[in-house]
């Protein structure tokens, strides 16, 4: 029972932060090394085995295979014919090796004779001082993972997701290592979860200020609103962000539920817990893109209610000028008979009169609320 209480703890910081000095993207890896693979090790009875010079997948292997435990090797971006050896070495599958390769795939879960073939999609929320149209709020990226009975490889695409701090901890805790490859898969799943949990957060806080910004009063106690291309350009964001998650829950709960020969049973009822919180996530995905859409639908009203003001201030005022027009319409004919023509009073009076109707339209109009 150690062991499970310490579980969460090995694998799981208390939230990822949001990391600001690179961007989140990965430094592991030395731009001036050819090879994609970041790290090769071979762990026996929980710990680590130290050699004196990297190992090559292959020497890895052929320790693995004469003195017992598992290899864990870990790819960015290799090309085919780099992971072509690594596949031929561990004998995984063709349409398992073709997605891990050519990346931008959809979560899933695949079971194969002798390894498990798991895609999870990770996510990196931008840092931006202000939201604009064009502002990008989320990122993301790809972790793929092959399980076997004495082997775990995982292949990372994208800049960021880097699992260097997770080996580490994992190193931390020689119990847990102890279980296998299957307890290297839960905290690589845990490890990604929780970065959508950070995410999710962040995103609430962009969604609040847009929220904040539709519904605050402007001048005169209306709503200001706010652009739209703001609201549409977070939603699509949202939506990104809702394809990485949804597609994730069937296979949690695959490796929570139904016993698999490839993952050790003290390792699987704690994918549950994993599983929990990806369905917690996903409510709050759910919520955001219905609220948005609420948001949008808002602000496009208020749009409308504004444009409609415009022009009911703008008939008014057509109706006001046109009681004049019509007068200097009228008088402007010159016809020889027109009424008190000649008349000394007959100009003041009509532009007595017509100031008197001007006044009473533009009295009348402010009480219903034109102007």
């Amino acid at each position: 029972m150690s062991m499970i209480r310490d579980l969460r703890a090995a694998v799981r910081p208390s939230r990822p932060a949001l990391r600001k000095d690179t961007g989140g993207y990965d430094t592991t890896r030395d731009p001036a090394t050819a090879s994609a693979v970041v790290d090769c090790a071979v762990y026996r009875d929980g710990a680590r085995v130290q050699t004196p010079q990297p190992l090559t997948p292959h020497e890895a292997m052929r320790q693995v295979r004469r003195d017992g435990g598992f290899v864990w090797i870990g790819l960015h971006e290799p090309t085919e014919a780099e992971f072509s050896g690594i596949a031929r070495e561990f004998g995984l599958h063709p349409l398992a090796v073709e997605d891990a390769v050519q990346a931008h795939q959809r979560p899933k879960l695949e079971r194969y004779d002798d390894s498990l073939f798991t895609v999870f999609k990770t996510i990196h929320y931008v840092e931006h001082d202000e939201l604009t149209a064009n502002s990008q709020v989320v990122e993301t990226g790809e972790v793929m993972c092959f399980t076997g009975q004495d082997f775990f490889i995982t292949v990372r695409h994208g800049g960021q997701g880097s699992l260097r701090g997770l080996r580490h901890r994992l190193q931390d805790d020689p119990e847990l290592l102890s279980k296998g490859p299957s307890a290297v898969l839960h905290a690589i799943a845990d490890h990604v979860v929780d970065g959508y949990i950070a995410v999710a957060d962040a995103v609430q806080d962009d969604i609040d200020e847009v929220e904040t910004e539709v519904f605050s009063p402007g001048r005169k106690g209306t709503p200001r609103g706010t652009d739209a291309g703001r609201i549409y350009q977070l939603k699509r964001e949202v939506l990104e962000f809702k394809r990485a998650v949804s597609p994730l829950v069937r296979p949690l709960q695959l490796l929570s539920e139904r016993p698999m020969r490839l993952i050790d049973p003290d390792i699987q009822k704690y994918f549950r817990d994993v599983a929990d919180h990806l369905a917690r996530v996903q409510e709050q995905v759910m919520g955001f893109d219905e609220l948005l859409n609420s948001i949008l639908q808002a602000n496009l009203a208020q749009a409308s209610v504004a444009q409609n003001e415009d022009m009911r201030k703008i008939t008014s005022w057509a109706a006001i000028i046109a009681v004049p027009t019509m007068v200097c319409g009228v008088y402007g004919m010159n016809f020889d008979h027109m009424p008190e023509l000649r008349w000394r009073f007959g100009y003041p009076m009509v532009l007595g009169i017509t100031a008197m109707i001007c006044l009473g339209i533009h009295r009348t109009l402010k009480r219903n609320g034109w102007l």
